[in-house]
C-alpha cells in the first residue's frame, strides 16, 4: 500500500471517522489547521501554508463545493507527506500551492497529494461497502451513486473506482 493510502487511513482511524462523506474541513480543525475560503486567481485550488507550527489551508471559495472539499483534502496530503516548498518571501514562510499543474499529476509530490486526497475521500473500505450495498445497472449509474455518497464530482469518483480496478474506464 502507497505511503499516501496509509497517512489517509491512519488520518481516519485516529478520528474514527467510519461512514462518508468525509468532512475534511472538520479533519483539518482537529488537526489545529484553519481552514479559509477565500478569493484565488480561477486556476489556483488552494495554498496550504506553514509557519512556526501552525498552518492554514487557503481554499479558492468560487470553485464548486466537490472542488473545494477535494482542494481541502489535497493539503491535508500535502501537510502529513511533505515537508512544504519554500516560497521566496520576506519570511521563512514555506507554502505549497493547489493549481492547474498539480491537477495533471507530473509532479510526484502533487501525485502523492491527489492520492491522499482520494483515499480520504473515498477511502477503500467505504468504497468497496458502498459498491455492494448499491443497485446499478451500469457504470455510469454506480459513478452517479458514489459521487453523491461520497461527496466528490463524478470524474473523482470514475477515477478512484478505476484505481481501485472497481470500474475500468472512463463512465463519462
Amino acid at each position: 500500500m502507497a505511503k499516501a493510502d496509509l497517512a489517509a487511513r491512519e488520518l481516519l482511524e485516529k478520528f474514527q471517522v467510519r461512514t462518508p462523506p468525509v468532512d475534511p474541513v472538520a479533519l483539518a480543525e482537529r488537526l489545529g489547521v484553519l481552514v479559509v475560503p477565500q478569493k484565488l486567481d480561477d486556476d489556483v485550488s488552494g495554498m496550504l501554508l506553514r509557519k512556526d507550527g501552525s498552518c492554514v489551508i487557503g481554499v479558492n471559495r468560487s470553485h464548486s463545493a466537490e472542488r473545494r472539499r477535494f482542494t481541502v483534502a489535497h493539503e491535508l496530503g500535502h501537510l502529513r507527506l511533505h515537508e512544504g516548498r519554500p516560497l521566496i518571501l520576506d519570511t521563512d514562510t514555506r507554502v505549497n500551492y493547489r493549481n492547474m499543474v498539480s491537477s495533471m499529476a507530473t509532479d510526484r509530490e502533487e501525485i502523492d497529494a491527489n492520492r491522499f486526497a482520494a483515499a480520504l475521500l473515498a477511502p477503500e473500505a467505504m468504497v468497496r461497502q458502498a459498491v455492494r450495498s448499491v443497485g446499478f445497472r451500469t457504470a455510469e449509474e454506480l459513478v452517479r451513486v458514489l459521487s453523491g455518497r461520497f461527496q466528490l464530482s463524478e470524474i473523482a469518483m470514475t477515477y478512484r473506482l478505476m484505481n481501485l480496478g472497481i470500474v475500468s474506464g472512463p463512465a463519462w
